[in-house]
């Protein structure tokens, strides 16, 4: 049989109901590593390493094989993901953590929809097989507390809604992750934030972890109870804008001048600015990371479609939801605050601060893996 014409999924399916690999595996396996020219650059994949790459992929595959009916994913395409994506990104990470006498923290950029949550859940059960501890903070766990964002609004009645920039407690994030990295960043902590120096390794015995209730004071959310960890190997930093900078005012007059939806009024345009003025508070958060993914749909109003999907999808569970109006007003909140087709696009054309762009498909299934300056390049 032609190598080029047996593909990965053909192998994965065989080997997922129970067959062992055989020898033609490997080499049909290498060619298509090879192939997908973005994908291999993504991960560092050449004609001389690809065998090695297809045996510790193998190898992780069969660590995990009695367990991928725990991963929180049943798609139709999910050992195609697993091979493509997961699997070498977990690789990825443990080569990046191998070179740090410290936690790595790797950031996650996405919007609503795009699978942040589910790809740090499933990452953390690959990387356990690896051998390694995992936590997941997300940009959520850093809201003000529920007092904290009343006092914001009566400040700024704008902000109807948690989520935009200035609505994250940003001293409490830095001194999480300053305690996760540890002494090491001492310097970096006085340097960017004097209130919060972090502690010497031999002080820290717990370290906690914020969480945030969302069901709280009717859907406003507050502060729940703090996870205590006593370290972690990798920090999956998520977020709707993590590792976001403020772009330049004349890149964003030029942009809103366009009248994008669903920015129509000077007020919104005026927000917009607020908005962006407001990310420079961040930089010294996105400063603690030493990578940063982004999730990238083909097109950023599928957000809304996605969660118009997933509401449905509770109220036919007989839970409460939104009706689809108060859906998109909501999606649109957020779009006024950072137009993703101005920040996103933006931070992914930079392409010197983003080590990995991972398109989202309609479906949302995942389409092209690739470096942001490759991408970038083949536009």
């Amino acid at each position: 049989m032609d190598r080029s014409t047996v593909t990965p999924v053909e192998i994965l399916h065989r080997w997922h109901a129970g067959n062992r690999p055989l020898a033609p595996d490997f080499e049909h396996l290498a060619f298509w590593e090879l192939a997908d020219d973005l994908r291999a650059r993504a991960f560092g994949i050449t004609p001389d390493s690809a065998a090695d790459v297809v045996r510790c992929k193998t190898d992780l595959f069969f660590s995990i094989l009695d367990e991928l009916h725990t991963f929180p994913i049943k798609s139709t395409v999910f050992l195609e993901t697993l091979w493509n994506l997961w699997l070498p990104l977990a690789m990825q990470l443990s080569t990046a953590k191998q070179s740090l006498n410290r936690p790595l923290i790797q950031g996650i950029l996405g919007g609503q929809g795009t699978g942040k949550t589910t790809l740090c859940q499933v990452l953390r059960l690959i990387l356990a097989k690896l051998g390694y501890s995992t936590v997941s903070l997300s940009l959520d766990d850093l809201y003000k507390t529920y007092a904290d964002r009343q006092q914001l609004q009566k400040a700024d009645p704008r902000l109807i809604w948690r989520g935009p920039p200035g609505t994250h407690d940003i001293d409490l994030g830095i001194a999480v992750l300053d305690k996760l990295r540890g002494s090491q960043t001492r310097d970096l902590a006085a340097v960017d934030n004097p209130k919060f120096d972090a502690l010497k390794p031999d002080i820290i015995k717990n370290i906690e972890i914020p969480r945030f209730d969302k069901s709280a004071y009717a859907g406003a959310g507050d502060r729940s109870q703090p996870e205590i960890i006593s370290g972690a190997d990798i920090v999956l930093f998520e977020g709707w804008f993590v590792g976001v900078n403020p772009v330049v005012d004349a890149k964003l007059n030029e942009f809103l001048a366009a009248a994008p939806f669903p920015i129509s009024t000077e007020s919104d345009c005026q927000f917009a600015r607020d908005m962006n003025a407001k990310l420079h508070d961040y930089l010294p958060l996105w400063n603690r990371l030493d990578r940063l993914m982004v999730l990238y749909p083909q097109d950023y109003r599928l957000s809304q479609v996605w969660r118009n999907q997933a509401e449905r999808e509770m109220m036919a569970a007989g839970k409460s939801g939104m009706s689809e109006a108060e859906i998109n007003r909501f999606v649109e909140y957020f779009w006024k605050a950072l137009h993703p087709q101005l920040f996103i696009k933006s931070i992914v054309e930079e392409g010197d601060r983003v080590d990995l762009v991972i398109e989202i498909l309609s479906d949302r299934t995942v389409g092209k893996i690739s470096r942001a300056i490759d991408l970038k390049l083949s536009d």
